[in-house]
């Protein structure tokens, strides 16, 4: 076989090949996966190329085999085969012996010839998939989630790393992995070439003791230090794992020194995570830490809107409504409570009620529901109609303070166990006549205004216990 360094033109010819695959791939490709490439020699028309470990070739199969060997066939028509093989002396032991080469032929594409070899190493797919509702454009914005979100369009947009890490944190369901995922895809799409790779701290840690087992973990260090975003989700699992924490914490610096961004997400903020070391607790806080608080009863009208709307269903509004005050855990219940009464309406044919909601969602509802008090229903109340909770107690007498505290009253005769006399006495000192007075009014006015009647309706639905 013929050496590159003892032949000259088939140096040349090399160097050609490599400097088409710089300019066409871009700089950042070619140093991560096409540079550590090694021509060995030539033998018969077969060129022999290494790389430093399996997963490099694997990678270099799936996505730069035929052009590598196009390139070849331009400079060297009398080719009859290209052969990939990883570097025994550079690569890490293998449980099963020694890695196989690929093995290109000329005129055929990689995918045929692949199809005739081993498969390619399972360590190429060591990320989750992406869901693809998890987009930018399908993320409900609120006071809740802004800075969250501003942060996570900023990340995906950005030339160059603008904060490293982004440190996202918050409850169960609030909007984490989505924003994750968004990123993901907002980098796909604009910058194609990069590498992202999202996967749960979990997986994080079952790959590194997959590595450990198999005495293959330089090709798991190659693998998530050659990337150009890295994500970890929920990275409270690997709290009080050592091992993992310390690989992870190198993977980390190694990211960060590189200027490659890293997007973490966790329960709580990083100096309330227990069971990580001080050091990564530093190191989780070094770029921008930002918190999804609790949803907002106009974040959860909102996000039950677009859903109906991606539905295709006809909800009336009232039921949204009632479902944004209702259920105030987290999105995925409330998502969840939403597909259940669309589906319950198609498969059972009942027209989407309030009366059909309470029906279907009595257990979800039952699970959120909590203790009525007077001074609740006063708020709830002052905020349906717009008014200030002090005028509840005013000695005003103008109907767009009267009706409201009225309906208040009323709710509060149904919903709790005071007294009449005590239900007067929370409402500015009032005698209890003005409270029989006022259930009598409501009433009556409900047997003869349905718009009335809904809105009281709602109103109880809410507060109900």
């Amino acid at each position: 076989m013929r050496q590159i360094g003892q032949d000259s033109q088939l140096n040349a010819k090399w160097a050609r090949v490599r400097g088409r695959l710089r300019a066409e791939f871009g700089e950042q490709a070619f140093r991560s996966w096409l540079k550590p490439l090694t021509l060995i020699g030539c033998a018969d028309g077969e060129l022999r190329i290494v790389v430093p470990t399996r997963f490099i070739r694997d990678w270099v199969m799936q996505h730069y085999a035929d052009r590598l060997r196009h390139l070849w066939e331009s400079e060297m028509p009398e080719l009859r085969a290209l052969e990939i093989a990883v570097d025994s002396a550079r690569a890490p032991s293998q449980r099963d012996g020694e890695v196989p080469a690929v093995r290109l032929v000329a005129g055929v594409p990689a995918e045929e010839t692949a199809a005739v070899l081993p498969p390619p190493s399972a360590a190429i797919d060591i990320g989750a998939s992406l869901d693809p509702r998890f987009t930018f454009e399908n993320f409900v914005v609120g006071k809740s989630n802004e800075l969250a979100y501003a942060a996570a369009r900023r990340v995906a947009e950005a030339k160059s790393v603008p904060f490293n890490p982004l440190f996202l944190y918050g409850g169960v369901g609030l909007g984490k992995t989505h924003l994750m995922h968004a990123i993901a895809w907002g980098i796909k799409k604009a910058q194609p070439e990069k590498r992202v790779i999202y996967l749960s701290a979990e997986k994080f840690m079952y790959q590194f003791i997959r590595a450990l087992r198999h005495k293959n973990t330089m090709a798991f260090k190659e693998q998530f230090r050659s990337v150009d975003l890295l994500m970890i989700d929920d990275v409270q699992f690997i709290s009080g794992k050592d091992s993992t924490q310390e690989e992870f914490f190198h993977t980390f610096n190694a990211l960060v020194d590189q200027n490659r961004q890293v997007v973490i997400s966790a329960d709580k903020s990083p100096s309330d995570l227990e069971g990580l070391e001080e050091r990564m607790r530093s190191r989780l806080g070094w770029g921008l830490v930002a918190d999804i608080h609790p949803t907002t009863y106009e974040l959860r009208l909102g996000i039950l809107q677009a859903k109906a709307e991606q539905l295709g269903a006809d909800i009336p509004t009232k039921v949204l409504e009632f479902l944004a005050h209702k259920i105030l855990s987290n999105v995925r219940e409330l998502e969840g409570a939403l597909n259940r009464i669309v589906a319950h309406a198609t498969l059972v044919g009942r027209p989407i009620t309030l009366e059909t909601t309470s029906e279907v969602l009595h257990d979800l509802l039952r699970a959120n529901d909590r203790r009525v008090t007077i001074e609740e229903i006063q708020r709830k109340v002052a905020e349906h109609f717009n008014i200030k909770i002090a005028e509840m107690q005013s000695a005003r007498r103008a109907r767009a303070v009267a009706r409201p505290r009225q309906v208040a009253m009323y709710l509060a005769k149904q919903l709790t166990s005071r007294s009449l006399p005590e239900i007067g006495r929370k409402f500015g000192g009032r005698d209890h006549t003005t409270v029989m007075h006022a259930v009598r009014k409501v009433e009556e006015l409900r047997a003869t205004d349905a718009s009335f009647s809904e809105d009281v309706d709602l109103l109880r639905r809410m507060l109900e216990a």
